[in-house]
């Protein structure tokens, strides 16, 4: 079902973001902002992207499920010139994707991004869900849990309760205040990073991991909603691989691009990359892209999260036995990671391929996760706080300042200009 936000060309002065550009339409600066960025003259075919190595993916999660911030999440990044929007298998997920894509292309005229689920041939840490119940928890717990979710996806309200306490045979009864814990996990919004599980002091929390049905997925994939497909693997046990592949075989020509996520799994990692073309391989008939794991859902964290996904993207890189297919960085990616590239000598490197006189980069380009929903979601925050649920178009204060974060993030890839004044 779509959703449905109306939006009010009112702008409050006191959000507003300090840019040169005036005008009476709200989104007219929005616009602005955008081509002085220069980004519909940059904008090309995202496989192209691939080939220039300055491909860029926004990853909402394979178990993230609040279609609203998905949305908004899907138009700001849309508008910043992403090439791929990756989200969870289901329905619901895919409207909200597409919806907020067609938002932003009705706000400015650029390129439709590919639109990505994802799946799992196995129990994988991205396709799992924390889950506690909120009564068994001590009224005085500090409630870690709800400090270093990333998602806010853990919230708890205390239910006031009286009951009435007898004192003896004739004194009356008197109230006694009872608080009763409500909440817990948001499972929409739990995407599986497992940093809640160590922190309590109660070990109340549970993990419920799940595998996404194939035949389902294998019929979204039939539709014009989905572009690409992404598989999540260990890379331990080829053959679930090729359960899950042969059941999507038959949907894979609808697609423009297959991608395979795996962690680095050391010396075996090249040849079990191998193993797994080669059972694509009799019905592969789009592009192919390797997702280097490196540590998954952490680019949030800091600066040296990414350097484990830097360090596998080099050994696969200087490997002459890896498999054909595009190289793409995640796990741990954030704004860090572009130095890192460069200074190992891998951001926009290109190599000669197998067509004549053709040049391919060597990585293709990053996905950003975590980092790209902190940045951006803590502008959704403050605009749901203020105005509840609502489609960030409807307050151009707060899309300008997505924007902002969004242009700077894509850009640090596709080398946008930065107009004076516009730096963070």
């Amino acid at each position: 079902m779509a959703m449905s936000f109306y939006c009010s060309s009112a702008i409050h002065t006191q959000h507003q973001v300090n840019v040169s550009f005036g005008s009476k339409n709200p989104l007219q600066n929005v616009k602005n902002l955008i081509k002085s960025f220069g980004i519909p003259s940059k904008s090309c075919s995202p496989h192209v992207s691939l080939q220039q190595g300055n491909w860029v993916k926004l990853i909402c999660g394979a178990s993230f499920e609040d279609v609203v911030d998905i949305r908004n999440l899907s138009l700001v990044y849309t508008l910043a010139g992403v090439d791929c929007i990756d989200c969870a298998a289901d329905p619901s997920v895919i409207n909200a994707v597409n919806e907020g894509i067609e938002t932003a292309r009705e706000i400015v005229s650029i390129r439709r991004p590919w639109v990505m689920i994802s799946v799992n041939d196995d129990e994988d840490l991205h396709f799992r869900k924390a889950e506690f119940d909120p009564e068994d928890c001590p009224s005085d717990c500090s409630r870690p849990c709800e400090n270093v979710c990333p998602a806010n996806a853990i919230s708890f309200e205390r239910e006031n309760s009286t009951m009435e306490v007898p004192f003896g045979s004739y004194q009356k009864a008197k109230p006694k205040v009872r608080f009763k814990m409500q909440g817990g996990v948001i499972t929409e919004r739990c995407y599986g990073c497992g940093r809640c599980f160590p922190v309590c002091p109660y070990d109340k929390i549970r993990e419920i991991t799940y595998v996404r049905d194939a035949m389902a997925t294998a019929e979204l994939l039939k539709t014009n909603d989905v572009d690409a497909v992404e598989i999540h693997t260990s890379g331990r046990q080829t053959n679930l691989f090729k359960e899950l592949w042969d059941d999507l075989a038959n949907s894979v020509k609808y697609l423009r691009l297959v991608a395979v996520s795996l962690p680095d799994i050391g010396d075996a990692t090249i040849s079990t990359m191998n193993q797994m073309y080669a059972i694509m391989e009799p019905h592969l008939s789009c592009f192919n892209l390797w997702q280097l794991d490196g540590r998954p859902m952490s680019g949030d964290i800091g600066r040296g999260a990414t350097r484990e996904s830097i360090a596998f993207a080099v050994r696969v890189a200087a490997s002459s036995e890896r498999p054909p297919g595009f190289l793409q960085l995640a796990g741990g990616t954030n704004v860090h990671t572009v130095d890192g590239l460069k200074k190992r000598g891998l951001f926009r490197t290109h190599i000669t391929c197998a067509e004549p006189n053709h040049l391919q980069s060597l990585i293709g380009g990053i996905a950003y996760g975590g980092y790209a929903r902190k940045i951006v979601g803590r502008v959704l925050s403050s605009m749901g706080s203020e105005n509840g649920v609502t489609g960030i178009e409807c307050h151009a204060e707060h899309l300008l300042k997505a924007l902002k974060e969004a242009l700077h993030l894509v850009g640090s890839v596709k080398s946008y200009n930065h107009p004076d004044g516009m730096q963070r």
